[in-house]
This record gives structure tokens, C-alpha cells and sequence, in this order.
């Protein structure tokens, strides 16, 4: 149960937050055993620290969560934040954790032949379309976005676009299933963020995390 002197810090789901774990320790917060029980659904967890909850969500979300002050606090990648690109967000710390690329891939066998030199139009499926047409833009290429939230490596397979923009770590993924990374749009990691609001309320508090992040982080 949360309380107007609460900080709740979100956290996303998956690889980031077992990074995240060891930050957590080093910093001094411990979650409550339940945050360890990969079969519960509890998504909101006490902590050692009596003003101090966590939030698991999807990964997307943590953005959110933050920008519209439901969250104090959270880690999010790079890739969301540009995506999204909520002005209401401060990222004051990279976290040094979730390090992977942002890249363009088709198909193996078209790839050799393909002269992305001569694109003007492509249809092209991703889960981040704004990072997306802004890139293409900046070179004078038209992106016809498909919005997908998962299976991206599919969409080429099965005829529904030629390209994909994806995250990728060492490419296995795209291998598995035929693909291969023809451009890097851009690195990404997980950033700390604060919502610009109870940064200026809570100054004290939140500055005291940040800091005790940036020590661990290095």
C-alpha cells in the first residue's frame, strides 16, 4: 500500500530486471521474496526500505508509468525513451546495463542483392515506428510502418514487409530465423529516469538514489 511519502521506482520485466538485481543490492534494496517467485502475479513489492516500493512492468510501460507521476523513478532503455519521447521524463544516469542495438534486417538471401542507397518507400515492421520514420526521414526514405509487438522476425517470412527494425543482442534471433542486420540505427541501454515533477518536490529524496545508482552503476 502506497502513501503520499512513497517512492515507487518501476522496473521492467525480463533480462533487465536481473541486471537491474545486482544494482538493487549494491544501492541498499533488498525487494521482498515475493519479487523472486517467477510463478507469483504480484506486481507491486515492498522493499527493505520503508518508503520505497517496486513496480514490475513491461518494459514499454515504465515510461509511462513515470511521465504521468505514477512512478517516482524507474529504469527504462534508451529505445524507449526515444521512442515515446515524453518531455515530463528526466534521465540523469545510464545504468551501464541492457546494452543491445536498435538495427534494420531482411532476409539473408535478399540481402546481398538489396541497395538500400536506392530506397525512396519500404514497408517495414517493428515495434518502434517514431524511431523509425525519424530515421528513414533523415535520409529522404519513406517508412511505412507496421506496428508489431512481438514475433518481428516473422513478419518477412510470411510476405507482410521485406524489413524489420528490431533490438538485437548477438543476432541469434535473426539467424534462427533466416534474417540478417543490414543497418545500425542506434546502441541502446537502460537509463534511470524521474519524473520531472517530484524531481522538483522531491528533490532530496530522489537525488539521494540517483546518486547511490551512479556510485553502483560505474
Amino acid at each position: 500500500m502506497t502513501t503520499p511519502n512513497t517512492i515507487v521506482m518501476a522496473i521492467p520485466k525480463g533480462r533487465i530486471a536481473e541486471e537491474l538485481l545486482p544494482l538493487l543490492r549494491k544501492a541498499g534494496i533488498e525487494p521482498e521474496a515475493a519479487f523472486f517467485d517467477k510463478h507469483a502475479r504480484q506486481l507491486q513489492f515492498a522493499t527493505n526500505i520503508p518508503n520505497l516500493v517496486l513496480i514490475r512492468v513491461r518494459s514499454f510501460d515504465v515510461a509511462t508509468f513515470v511521465a504521468f507521476g505514477a512512478a517516482q523513478m524507474g529504469v527504462a532503455g534508451s529505445d524507449v525513451l526515444m521512442e515515446f519521447d515524453y518531455p515530463e521524463i528526466y534521465a540523469p544516469l545510464d545504468l551501464n546495463i541492457g546494452h543491445c542495438r536498435l538495427s534494420v534486417a531482411e532476409m539473408t538471401e535478399l540481402a546481398s542483392s538489396d541497395d538500400p542507397s536506392r530506397w525512396s518507400h519500404i514497408r517495414i515492421a517493428t515495434k518502434y515506428p517514431e524511431i523509425t520514420r525519424k530515421h528513414f526521414a533523415a535520409r529522404g526514405v519513406q517508412a511505412e510502418c507496421i506496428k508489431l509487438n512481438g514475433a518481428m522476425e516473422l513478419a518477412p517470412t510470411l510476405g507482410l514487409c521485406r524489413y524489420i527494425v528490431d533490438l538485437v543482442d548477438t543476432g541469434k534471433t535473426l539467424t534462427e530465423n533466416g534474417l540478417v542486420e543490414i543497418e545500425k540505427i542506434t546502441d541502446i541501454s537502460s537509463q534511470m529516469i524521474v519524473n520531472r515533477t517530484a524531481f522538483k518536490t522531491r528533490m532530496t529524496e530522489l537525488h539521494y538514489w540517483i546518486e547511490q545508482f551512479r556510485a553502483v552503476s560505474r
